[in-house]
């Protein structure tokens, strides 16, 4: 797996923290402070459920802001399957910093667990097959870096981050430029460097983006017989990747047609949090 811990990444996990604990804290904790200051306590987190663990980086983050001297100790690591009453970590520190930045921490791991979680359950899903588990731009809207590392860590890979890293020609964008062919010719003129990706919706376009020098193709919907005729006449030739309506109960049957990606929104769209719970000792 690829190192999760990217200069990007973590430049995300700060500004991800800080801008939640603004909003959850504002001017101050009103219910913390009823704690008397000079508490200390040691508290634990424990998983309720079997899953995959994810938000480490952004759980301590959540406390180094609030009191760097609150210590940590972790019993598990992100992309570590976890279970029932299993004590993930522990803390030790001022105790209305605890509680001050426990629902923030919690809300991460909860969130980039069950994110992590669903990927393994789509990577376990086509395990034996040629077939790569990709991620979409569909996420929480401020959480993407966040939740692409947590797709990371349950064994998933990353598509493009954004617009910006990666092109990726759908149908208003060839109609908007005339053809597919027209639409590629451009791209790979203005940016040769980047991933030059196109959607198409039947074998036809599919052949005028391998014409063209596309790399990779998205097949949009395709059934399971046009998939497999898409794979024996142009595996090798272009980069496959299918994409559109794609479950857990229906993944397996499209990776064994040979594709080389199927991508899903439905790790990172349909997430449910994953439930911790943190306990004074």
């Amino acid at each position: 797996m690829s190192n999760r811990n990217t200069p990007a990444v973590l430049d995300s996990v700060s500004s991800d923290v800080t801008r939640a604990l603004a909003e959850d804290i504002a001017e101050g904790d009103c219910t913390a402070s009823l704690i008397a200051q000079e508490t200390v306590l040691e508290t634990r987190v424990i998983s309720r459920e079997d899953a995959v663990l994810a938000g480490r980086p952004w759980f301590e983050e959540t406390f180094r802001q609030l009191d760097p001297d609150i210590h940590i100790s972790w019993q598990a690591g992100d992309g570590d399957s976890i279970s029932p009453g299993m004590e993930i970590c522990r803390l030790r520190g001022q105790a209305r910093s605890i509680l001050s930045g426990e629902r923030t921490a919690l809300n991460f791991l909860q969130i980039l667990s069950g994110t992590a979680s669903r990927t393994r359950q789509f990577v376990e899903a086509v395990e034996g097959t040629s077939a790569v588990i990709l991620d979409t731009r569909k996420t929480i809207p401020g959480l993407r870096r966040a939740q692409k590392y947590a797709v990371r860590c349950g064994g998933g890979s990353n598509h493009r981050i954004g617009l910006f890293d990666a092109i990726l020609i759908k149908e208003n964008h060839i109609s908007a430029a005339g053809s597919i062919s027209v639409a590629v010719r451009r791209a790979r003129h203005d940016y040769p460097d980047l991933l030059l990706e196109v959607e198409v919706e039947n074998l036809e376009e599919l052949a005028e983006a391998v014409n063209a020098a596309a790399h990779r193709v998205l097949l949009d919907n395709f059934e399971l017989k046009t998939l497999r005729e898409a794979v024996r006449q142009f595996k090798g030739k272009i980069q496959l990747e299918a994409s559109g309506g794609i479950s857990l109960d229906s993944v397996r049957s499209v990776a064994e047609t040979g594709v080389d990606f199927i991508s899903t929104g439905a790790i990172t769209k349909s997430v449910r949090a994953i439930d911790f719970s943190m306990r004074f000792i």
